[in-house]
């Protein structure tokens, strides 16, 4: 950037440095006035940042020699000139020519409109509060803490510049989170840099020293940012996390879904209605039939859902009651249960997540395998086409192996009603383990590969569902539950980046692996051949 300013034949043209700091004028000729009074204009250059445009405001010193006493006695028109400068402090005298006095003038006049209007814009800036605050700017785009919605916040509920700037250099260090840049991010702020050491243990150093400071005031999350990858902080005051409410109290709400839930088990264990269930409301006794198939299939469901409430008990997790979803094809699609408080760490999530489904698949799995040794209480059973086991990979193949040549292609077979009712348990326990959104599934893929990799199953399984639904009623209701109701996204933790221990990847690892044994169709025909080669 260059200004040019020729002052005729007294200056050299005005030049500036690169770095924008100071313009230099130097004398030319020798008139009378620099004879008395060696005077060099130094323009001052500072940068002042507006709306995002830099701006030049340029200001004027003077330098003395310390003789201007005796060239002031020998020449006192110099001394009159010399008074004129002082008492006009924005007007430059440069020799007696007058039309050089008007260009000189004309030019320090531009300088001056300038400077005025550089001052009003720095002074509205102040009283509006600038830029400088940061809680003008539009908050950080890909954010790493989804669930919470962007909303309008009061300057109390803001996170103060100050508590900021002591966060920055005093909470966090060179021996946890080194700061590089940070952002303002829904009334607090996010903190990008360089994680030092292990993730868990930053984590604990840094939220001491911030409630020793600040008491419980705000809350840190330590996540990864999906723009890039990298670690990232965020602090946010702890008034906005607090859960919605809900209009319908939930005990209410969660019961009214209980006792449809109730009337849909029943009514899937009597074959009579199946072709037509309004005929049940002429005749109540009929739910009789079906109590003891609801109530092996309740035990399942029991069992998934305390299994979730006493481990996640163990690991400081508060749970919300739990919705039992009703269904008229397999009796319940089993319960939406809310995580009210923040997880620490994704172990603790996956510890949860698959309790609930491993205490399901192992009653149910060792139910099945009763019903398939024990005999029919009456004699006779339940009478099946034996195509019904192409419908569940490990109910196929545990049928296969366990009846052997009983189990042909085109025949019917009588079994204990054992083995459907567990069945049916078994199926529920394997759709609410699917990697997909806030599902139990969908929270361990999520535990075990992170926030991006569970985003990419979600939406795979969705889609996988979707084409199914084609063919499969079951796959049509549970794809648009799963689309409206439980698709995420997973609310944050507080420390997202350490990974899960081998153990309790393992354990989860089983419970998806026994989902698509369950959900999965057994390809192979009924045959004598069949069992040897599988």
């Amino acid at each position: 950037m260059n200004l040019t300013a020729s002052f005729q034949a007294s200056f050299l043209p005005l030049s500036q440095c690169s770095s924008c700091s100071v313009i230099h004028s130097q004398p030319l000729a020798f008139s009378p006035l620099i004879n008395s009074r060696n005077r060099k204009a130094n323009f001052k250059a500072s940068q002042i940042s507006r709306n995002g445009k830099v701006i030049c405001r340029m200001s004027e010193s003077e330098t003395d020699n310390g003789d201007n006493h005796s060239n002031n006695d020998t020449d006192p028109n110099v001394h009159e000139e010399g008074d004129e400068m002082k008492s006009a402090s924005e007007s430059v005298v440069l020799g007696n020519n007058s039309d050089q006095d008007k260009e000189e003038s004309t030019e320090i006049s531009v300088l001056e409109s300038n400077s005025l209007d550089i001052e009003n814009n720095v002074q509205n800036d102040a009283q509006t509060g600038g830029a400088e605050d940061g809680y003008d700017v539009q908050v950080a785009s890909g954010s790493p803490l989804p669930g919470v919605k962007s909303q309008q916040f009061d300057e109390s509920i803001r996170i103060p510049k100050e508590t900021i700037d002591v966060l920055r250099d005093q909470v966090f260090g060179f021996d946890t989170f080194f700061v590089t840049s940070q952002e303002p991010y829904e009334g607090g702020v996010l903190f990008k840099g360089n994680l030092r050491g292990q993730a868990a243990k930053s984590y604990e150093k840094i939220t001491k020293r911030m409630e020793d400071r600040f008491g419980d005031v705000y809350k840190l999350f330590l996540l990864i940012n999906p723009e890039d990858d990298k670690p990232v902080a965020v602090v946010v005051p702890r008034k906005i996390l607090q859960p919605d409410t809900t209009a319908v109290p939930e005990w209410f709400a969660a019961g009214a879904f209980g006792l449809v839930t109730v009337f849909t088990l029943l009514l899937r264990n009597i074959p009579v209605v199946q072709s037509n269930l309004l005929s049940t409301f002429d005749n109540l006794e009929l739910l009789k039939d079906g109590l003891p198939g609801a109530l092996v299939t309740a035990l399942i469901l029991a069992a998934h859902e305390v299994s979730h409430i006493l481990v996640a008990r163990e690991n400081g997790i508060k749970l919300g009651v739990p919705y039992f979803v009703p269904s008229w094809q397999i009796g319940s699609f089993g319960a939406v249960t809310r995580i009210l408080n923040i997880v620490k760490q994704r172990k603790d999530l996956l510890r949860v997540a698959a309790a609930g489904p491993l205490a399901g698949f192992s009653l149910g799995l060792l139910l099945l395998l009763l019903g398939f040794v024990l005999p029919p209480s009456d004699g006779l059973g339940v009478v099946v086409d034996a195509s019904v086991f192409h419908e569940s990979l490990l109910a196929g193949g545990i049928a296969k192996l366990l009846l052997g040549d009983v189990l042909k292609e085109g025949t019917t077979i009588s079994l204990n009603p054992l083995v459907l009712w567990s069945w049916a348990g078994l199926l529920i326990n394997a759709i609410n383990s699917i990697p997909a959104g806030e599902l139990d599934g969908g929270r361990i893929s999520f535990a075990i590969w992170g926030r991006k990799a569970s985003a990419r199953l979600t939406a795979a399984c969705i889609g996988l569902l979707g084409l199914a639904s084609f063919f499969n009623d079951v796959a049509f209701y549970w794809v648009v539950l799963i689309f409206f109701l439980q698709r995420g996204p997973i609310a944050p933790l507080s420390e997202e980046i350490t990974d899960p221990d081998n153990t309790n990847v393992t354990l989860g690892v089983v419970v998806l692996l026994f989902s698509l044994l369950v959900c999965l169709p057994y390809p192979f025909p009924f045959t004598s051949e069949a069992i040897s080669s599988f």
